[in-house]
């Protein structure tokens, strides 16, 4: 089972949350400043203190609606940017291990069995999944870390990790997830 940081549903509950608490606030400063006119009408003197606290209330609703407005702005486009940049490094990651196979000269089992350990299975279950004995699996992966220059599963998964993380490809300004999702469809 796949847990992803911001599972869809999350992403849109708390975005309606939010949604919902500006709404609650826009309401109250609505009523308050309702109130506040009313009170001008029937002439209220300004050093009143019940017309100064439905004041003050209705200007500290209003820049809260304001200030979460803007939040709730950020934090929807901080999402889709966190998207983007998954979406960005599984497409790269994909790329990256093809163009290092290819260096490598990997044979087709060899690459289902690398992509496998990078997924980080042992020995056995590639083994399962693969319906070969484990001895098969471990002699294939002894040959993928001959090929790619490494001496483990953990330096030739550091591989592809640093490859990610030395960030030299470009994520384009205006690229959304959904972009990316229905071009590579």
């Amino acid at each position: 089972m796949k847990r992803a940081i911001w599972p869809a549903d999350g992403k849109t509950r708390r975005a309606t949350t939010l949604a919902a608490i500006i709404l609650l606030q826009a309401l109250c400063a609505l009523f308050f400043i309702g109130d506040v006119v009313t009170d001008l009408l029937e002439g209220a003197a300004f050093v009143d203190l019940h017309f100064g606290v439905e004041t003050l209330a209705a200007i500290a609703l209003l820049i809260g609606v304001a200030f979460m407005m803007l939040e709730l702005r950020l934090l929807l486009s901080r999402m889709d940017q966190m998207d983007t940049g998954l979406m960005i490094a599984r497409g790269r990651m994909a790329e990256v291990m093809q163009g290092f196979f290819d260096d490598w000269h990997l044979t087709e089992a060899e690459r289902d069995v690398a992509i496998m350990v990078l997924k980080g299975l042992d020995n056995t279950p590639i083994a399962e999944v693969r319906q070969t004995a484990a001895g098969t699996v471990r002699a294939q992966t002894t040959s993928i870390y001959a090929k790619s220059g490494t001496s483990g599963r953990p330096q030739f998964v550091s591989l592809f990790v640093e490859e990610l993380m030395s960030g030299d490809f470009e994520v384009p300004p205006s690229t959304s997830p959904r972009a990316l999702t229905e071009s590579a469809r």
